[in-house]
């Protein structure tokens, strides 16, 4: 038991490490955020992001993108950063199962087939923001209708 412990402490501080907020990005980039209008240092340190904000400050509000398209459109230079979510898949099935219990007739090992519900996680785009020239030209994001 103690060598699991022991052994989930590094994959636990490193998942701590990844999640960042506009708070901690702040404080880790200080001149970046200086360098913006009060206007959007208050919707940076919100996680918002406007039209004509530059690529760092679309950093401190929403962090690393996930994916970047790069390309010409209109004959201009164009960006798409790309966030993704994670989005549950719900599945179910019949599964061996074995282990120890109480049953009808005292305590003892169980086994069998039961149904088993289960969720997956998947990754899908959740929101793009657009540049252009450096500047933000427009983002949208992926709405889930259930």
């Amino acid at each position: 038991m103690k060598i699991i412990l022991f052994l989930s402490l590094p994959l636990l501080a490193l998942l701590a490490s990844c999640s960042s907020t506009p708070t901690s990005r702040i404080e880790d980039n200080p001149s970046i955020y200086k360098s913006l209008s009060p206007k959007h240092q208050e919707l940076v340190s919100k996680g918002q992001i406007a039209r004509g904000m530059n690529k760092p400050a679309v950093f401190l509000a929403m962090g690393h993108p996930d994916g970047k398209v790069i390309g010409n459109k209109d004959g201009k230079d164009y960006e798409r950063w790309d966030y993704t979510q994670m989005v549950p898949v719900y599945s179910s099935g019949f599964s061996p199962y074995y282990g120890y219990g109480f049953g009808r007739h005292g305590y003892g090992p169980r086994y069998g087939i039961g149904y088993i519900p289960s969720v997956h996680y998947v990754p899908r785009r959740g929101s793009s923001v657009d540049f252009s020239n450096g500047k933000v030209t427009g983002w949208n994001y992926v709405s889930r209708n259930f």
